[in-house]
């Protein structure tokens, strides 16, 4: 049976609380709006029945989901899709129209998003536990039915412990601990295991340092130093405190829920060439390796290497990655582009406000707006929520793609676990780029501190010709940092910013073009016919790689965005006259170079001693080897060719033999 192409949305007042014009909703998007409802989810079910049964339902409700979800699984058909536009607009005390809004989260709704791509996770259910004998042994109690369980105690612990049957107990200290769910490595110094048999106390083989194991979860109940840098996003790792009973019971229970095969989401796409880590072993960016909280990010060569198993989607690698190599794919960036850009184009064609954004987590975000609707404020009109997986994700690009969209300012709302290391940066360089504070981060604590921000904050304006966010994040970025400021403006950005120039000290800098053959972009590139370092403002990253690499220290960088047309352009930053080849003329090198080479070395060089030898130094590559090749004193000269023998040579010699 085929599904109709448009959504049929179902809306609900609900119980008359908010006020919904379906026609002009109707009307801005593409969809059929059913039925204006009171009572959805009790007395009128069978519209919500009926909707659900034709296939490519909207329903207009998000408390009451678990009703219509329960409703489909009944009937056996595909879930209907969900939006909650009585949270997020209709509950306000804002006396304007809140349908451009609605309008705006139905279309939001109804975009379609790429999947998650996933991998398989196996768990056997093998189950290392570190703590205490006393505690350590009481969770093993717990767990020894569903999972196969290990007790580590510490080498100084009593070895009459440890009898019980039902799962090992070794001794030893834990040296390190790499891994995730399923995969986790585990090094023991001053490893004992227990030898079966015997009477009295428990006999154990030598200490031995180094022993090596694998198991699928850690259930750390020692009460110390987590084993990872940020531990809760650890698949896998569990970690209690030992004096709380409601803690390990806790942990306890999510562990036995850790056994089977689960799906990782794969939340970043690396593309390895375009990474600007390393060149010739020299370092250029580290952006992502230094804000990666779980250090799921290592180097690996020229580029970095990224083990999706640690991986726990935060997306900060992506907002800060100056060429695009690391990219968040859960949805991919492009569809928060989209998603922007159709939330704003939605509510201009219902309203005459400036829309301002409201970024938030899935999460405590979206339950403080709950609470705001509930009791509290509510959203102002103009005020758009967009909820968002990851809130690190969201850069500076994604940020300057809003306003450009039309969005006349941003707030971002962090949670107290979001990883908050890398946004400031990101939030300066938006609010540079932008000319003006269009860009704020919120952390409230409770509803009413974040009604008394958003309700007295500024309108603000949007932009008079919104841009489509398309492309790269470099791309999506000075396209709407042109439709923000003049064509030509250059704008100053903060160091670590991955836009800029290259100053170059012209009298240091020898045209040896180190920097060229490393830089990772293209950003510096020479004339193959010239002695000449062009640039191309555009394409640089401010990796830095350049600085590192010259030898004569004459390179800086320089943090800036030129809208100007010549950023994407190449330009000459040094040149020099090249030397005539004194033999035939051909033009080579850089001509002071070889005149100084030429001072250091002739009549003072073992191997320039004398006139002949000093004059190859200013001879091209053709000249120099003819030259050498002919010289007195070549080494690689020879003797007379001897003379081909023929057959005739070898019966003669054969003849006087005899």
């Amino acid at each position: 049976m085929n599904k109709p192409s448009k959504k049929n949305l179902l809306v609900c007042d609900c119980i008359g609380t908010q006020s919904i014009d379906a026609e002009a909703i109707g009307n801005a998007l593409d969809v059929s709006v059913l039925k204006v409802c009171n009572t959805l989810c009790t007395t009128q079910l069978a519209i919500a029945e009926k909707a659900i049964l034709s296939g490519n339902a909207m329903i207009a409700c998000q408390q009451e989901r678990h009703v219509f979800e329960e409703l489909a699984d009944d009937m056996g058909v595909d879930q209907p899709v969900f939006v909650d536009i009585r949270d997020r607009a209709g509950w306000s005390e804002d006396k304007r129209s809140p349908t451009g809004k609605m309008a705006a989260l139905i279309a939001d709704a109804t975009l379609a998003i790429p999947a998650t791509k996933t991998v398989d996770v196996e768990s056997s259910g093998i189950c290392l536990i570190i703590g205490e004998a006393n505690i350590a042994f009481s969770a093993a109690q717990h767990l020894k039915e569903a999972l196969a369980v290990t007790v580590l105690l510490s080498p100084d612990a009593d070895p009459g412990t440890g009898t019980e049957r039902g799962y090992d107990v070794v001794y030893g200290k834990l040296a390190s601990a790499t891994g995730a769910l399923g995969n986790f490595n585990i090094k023991i110094d001053a490893f004992q295991e227990r030898i079966p048999g015997g009477r009295g106390v428990p006999a154990f083989t030598e200490p031995k340092d180094g022993a090596a194991s694998n198991c699928d979860i850690v259930l750390d109940l020692s009460g110390g130093n987590p084993l990872f840098s940020a531990h809760e996003k650890r698949e896998g790792y569990l970690r209690a405190d030992p004096k709380s009973a409601e803690a390990k019971l806790s942990a306890i229970l999510e562990a036995i829920q850790l056994k089977g095969t689960f799906e990782k989401p794969l939340y970043v796409r690396l593309d390895e060439p375009l990474c600007a880590h390393s060149r010739a072993q020299k370092t250029g960016c580290t952006r992502c390796l230094d804000l990666c909280p779980t250090g799921a990010i290592s180097p690996a060569g020229e580029h970095v290497a990224v083990d999706p198993m640690v991986c726990a989607g935060c997306g900060m690698c992506s907002a800060v990655c100056p060429s695009g190599a690391i990219s968040y794919d859960a949805p991919p960036v492009s569809a928060i582009f989209k998603r922007m850009e159709n939330l704003a184009t939605t509510f201009r064609k219902l309203s005459k406000d400036a829309p301002r954004l409201l970024i938030h987590d899935e999460t405590f975000g979206a339950e403080l707006i709950r609470l705001s609707a509930r009791y509290g404020k509510g959203l102002p009109v103009d005020v758009i929520p967009m909820a968002v997986p990851a809130l690190a994700v969201f850069g500076h690009a994604e940020m300057l793609a809003a306003l450009g969209s039309g969005f006349a300012s941003v707030c971002v709302l962090v949670s107290p676990t979001t990883e908050q290391e890398g946004l400031p940066l990101q939030v300066e360089i938006a609010n540079a780029i932008s000319g003006r504070e269009a860009i704020s981060v919120f952390e409230p604590s409770e509803p009413d501190a974040l009604d008394g921000f958003l309700w007295d904050g500024a309108n603000g304006v949007s932009v008079a010709q919104p841009v489509l966010p398309l492309g790269t994040r470099r791309q999506v970025t000075r396209l709407s940092a042109k439709a923000l400021n003049e064509p030509d403006a250059v704008i100053r950005l903060p160091a670590g910013a991955p836009y800029g120039s290259v100053d170059l000290n012209t009298e240091a800098c020898t045209l040896c073009l180190s920097c060229v053959s490393l830089c990772p972009s293209g950003a510096l590139t020479e004339n193959p016919d010239l002695p000449q370092l062009r640039f191309q403002e555009d394409a640089c990253l401010q990796c830095g790689i350049c600085v590192n690499i010259c030898p004569e220290k004459a390179v800086t960088l320089e943090p800036r965005l030129n809208l100007a047309d010549e950023a994407l352009s190449q330009v000459v930053l040094h040149e020099e006259e090249p030397f005539a080849c004194i033999n035939c003329g051909a033009l080579f090198g850089v001509r002071s170079t070889v005149l100084r080479i030429t001072e250091q070395l002739a009549g003072k060089h073992s191997m320039f001693a004398d006139d002949n030898a000093a004059r190859m130094i200013q001879m091209c590559d053709n000249c120099r080897v003819n030259a050498n090749f002919h010289s007195e004193n070549n080494p690689l000269s020879s003797g007379e060719r001897p003379k081909v023998r023929t057959t005739a040579d070898y019966q003669q010699s054969k003849r006087r033999d005899h």
